[in-house]
């Protein structure tokens, strides 16, 4: 409507519409090798950072795992109550094995520290000092080898704690502090591109590795983490690449890979003015190439434009009065080209949409006044003497409140509206889930027939467990009433036989329903049953006896009937 507004000639539509018919593929193919051109720029860029990211964890975790193993030599022999000058000797060794720890606490397996070196501190022998309760020492037992969050030495220094029990439990534990600096040399040897360089953040996100090692030594400060976390999260889980801003501001491609043990992230980045600088050159060469094709393409449309036919002015009030709804219009164009076939096409749309219109208003019409299951078999049907009245066996279903006159009368009508609306919705489902008729409802009470006007297999089980499941559903609804004060119950009948079953009414009123004494006695036994109570003729329980658990409730006297009518009831 917007460009029909703007344009209202013939002649600039033409136009328009010739110009983009020839434009527009030239943008999308000049688009589509743009998209491919970055994909594949994309796919070797996911390619060599991952390649880049999942080695420097590989290296990362080999890095921590030798120091792991080395540990591992400490935690060999059982311990004894006397002084082991051994451990001293195998733990100064291990200093010169291992640069990157800088002390060891040797604990026996009674959880007492045996033994403390450490580089930058005194030593301590035979402290006896209990470690058991230690998060590292607990760790340990519960994993074997326990990595701690990363800690920062003097706020500045990067360390991380190891602890690593033995095989057995008398040999006990080794817990190593280790300094997080030496990671710089994995780090610093990384290189994508001219200007891509890698970094290690640990759980919480903070800086722990970084080709600047003055960043590193900053790790612990908010504002220095942030950026390179912010890079982490972007990537995220399921992704490979993403994009963020480095600590400089400049936009990254990085991709990351964990590291095993520690949970550390190694994200590798590269500045996007580098990564896809391919990409730019090719965009500026399509760009060029495009500019070019769209003033042809405006020189071609030109030519073309002229085409003003009148076809195409009664197509256009052709269309706008059939979608308006004038069905019975017909759009008469005669020139024995593709406009008339397109108007031959129109044509028979609008009687094809006057006809649906008016089978639509008829079955809407019927579910007005019919069951939906009757309209819809009136509507397979495609007439309605499928509503002739005719005797047929059938399962009649009555149902209603107990004590709903009582409630109705101490309450507000908005609460007794809102009981009915509840009431309503569950027993609806429950009938149409099992297909039954709905043949009239007044206030609480409901009319269900079961095998008419649609046959079913079954008719008495099939009534049987509809009754059951209004029961269950109803009774559900009425523990919640009850807690708010409202003292009512639920009661079904139930009884099948011979009926007459059809349409009743006049013109402007039909319903579907049926009439039989069958009727009547469901009615009696629905007004016979107590809260809870499903109650059904001889009839009815016969069809279902050995298939639901049926209760001979004995001979009642039922207004209507001059003898006592035999009376079952159902379990649920």
């Amino acid at each position: 409507m917007i460009v029909r507004d703007r344009f209202r000639g013939l002649f600039p539509k033409y136009f328009l519409a010739l110009f983009l018919a020839v434009a527009l593929p030239l943008v999308i193919n000049g688009s589509i090798e743009a998209w491919f051109g970055y994909r594949d720029q994309r796919a070797r860029l996911d390619q060599l950072l991952g390649v880049q990211a999942t080695s420097a964890a590989a290296e990362i975790h080999n890095f921590i795992s030798d120091i792991a193993s080395q540990l591992g030599w400490l935690v060999q022999l059982p311990w004894t109550d006397e002084a082991d000058e051994g451990r001293r000797t195998d733990a100064l060794r291990l200093f010169r094995q291992a640069p990157a720890v800088v002390s060891l606490t040797l604990i026996d397996n009674n959880g007492l520290e045996r033994l403390y070196v450490s580089r930058v501190g005194l030593n301590r022998i035979e402290s006896r000092i209990d470690r058991s309760a230690e998060p590292a020492l607990v760790g340990a037992h519960a994993r074997q080898v326990w990595f701690s969050d990363v800690s920062y030495n003097r706020g500045s220094e990067p360390y991380l704690t190891i602890a690593l029990v033995g095989n057995r439990s008398a040999v006990g534990a080794v817990v190593a502090e280790v300094n997080l600096k030496l990671i710089w040399d994995v780090v610093s040897a990384i290189k994508v591109g001219e200007t891509g360089f890698a970094f290690v953040l640990d759980r919480p996100g903070r800086l722990i590795a970084h080709p600047d090692i003055s960043l590193v030594l900053r790790g612990l400060e908010e504002t220095t983490s942030q950026p390179f976390r912010a890079i982490r999260d972007a990537i995220g889980p399921g992704a490979s690449v993403a994009t963020g801003r480095d600590g400089q501001g400049r936009r990254v491609a990085a991709s990351a890979a964990p590291v095993a043990g520690p949970d550390w992230t190694v994200v590798v980045a590269q500045p996007l003015s580098e990564a896809y600088a391919p990409i730019y050159a090719a965009l500026r060469r399509t760009t060029v190439l495009l500019a070019g094709s769209t003033v042809f393409a405006g020189l071609l449309a030109y030519a073309f434009a002229h085409r003003m036919t009148e076809p195409i002015r009664l197509l256009e009030e052709g269309t706008e009065r059939i979608g308006a709804g004038s069905f019975e219009h017909r759009i008469a164009i005669q020139t024995g080209d593709e406009f008339q076939r397109l108007a031959n096409s129109f044509n028979r749309m609008a009687g094809e949409l006057a006809l649906a219109q008016q089978h639509q208003e008829r079955i809407a019409k019927l579910k007005r006044f019919l069951a939906p299951q009757v309209a819809d078999l009136v509507d397979r049907a495609g007439d309605d003497s499928v509503l002739d009245g005719r005797r047929t066996d059938v399962v009649v279903v009555f149902c209603d409140l107990r004590g709903f006159t009582a409630f109705s009368a101490g309450v507000t009508p908005e609460e007794v509206m809102s009981v009915l609306s509840e009431y309503y919705e569950v027993l609806g489902r429950v009938i149409a889930r099992f297909e039954a008729t709905l043949i009239s409802f007044s206030g609480d009470g409901l009319m269900v027939l079961v095998n008419a006007p649609v046959p079913v297999e079954e008719p008495a089980l099939r009534a049987v467990d509809l009754a059951t499941e209004m029961q269950k559903h109803v009774q559900g609804l009425i523990g919640g009433w009850r807690s708010r004060g409202y003292q009512v119950g639920f009661g079904i009948g139930l009884a099948s036989g011979s009926a007459t079953v059809g349409r009743i009414g006049y013109d402007d009123r039909l319903d579907y329903t049926a009439i039989g004494s069958v009727v009547n006695l469901a009615a009696r036994l629905c007004a016979s049953a107590a809260d809870r109570e499903i109650l059904m003729d001889a009839g009815t329980a016969a069809s279902v006896r050995g298939k639901r658990a049926v209760e001979d409730i004995g001979s009642r006297q039922i207004k209507g009937f001059d003898d006592a009518i035999p009376v079952f009831g159902i379990s649920f």
